[in-house]
């Protein structure tokens, strides 16, 4: 059972990708393609996020198959991949939307989140961050790691408080 918090006004996830879907590792073969292993249970979260009627963002420093495919099958509009200020992004999807502060999370995994969690009411990060993240005031950590179903445990939470 999960221990995360979050209050029942939550319309849109905002989160990172590698570290937080995938287990932060990549594979290169022989051949120099490269490939992430995604855990199932996490791409269950998109799902029964969707059918829930959460919105869901990707912002991702990195360009990668895995998060185009989520998001041709969950029809998710807001992916932004190769950023390297997400800051930037958060806020323009933040305005975008009109998102108050209590209506949508943000979740990272490493130090070019920092800034994003910063700015963001409701963050949370996995156990396998980096200290700086995991102090900062008001975070939440996940009890799953990035890969291992943290994101379909932010998903439950959300789920759950939906249908109270």
């Amino acid at each position: 059972m999960s221990t995360l918090k979050l209050p029942n006004t939550i319309k849109m996830i905002i989160t990172d990708f590698d570290g937080v879907v995938t287990d932060n590792c990549v594979y290169i073969s022989d051949d120099g393609n490269i490939s992430r292993r995604l855990n199932f249970a996490d791409v269950m979260g998109f799902s029964r996020l969707k059918k829930n009627g959460f919105d869901i963002a990707i912002v991702s420093g990195e360009k990668n198959y895995a998060i185009e495919m989520l998001a041709k099958k969950f029809e998710i509009k807001e992916v932004h991949t190769n950023i390297r200020k997400k800051i930037d992004i958060i806020k323009s999807i933040v305005e975008k939307y009109s998102l108050k502060e209590d209506e949508y999370l943000y979740i990272g995994d490493d130090v070019n989140d920092l800034e994003s969690l910063e700015y963001a009411k409701h963050k949370l990060t996995v156990p396998h961050a980096p200290r700086e993240l995991k102090e900062l005031a008001g975070i939440q950590i996940t009890e799953n790691d990035g890969g291992s179903g943290a994101f379909r445990e932010v998903a439950e939470c959300l789920i759950g408080l939906k249908n109270l």
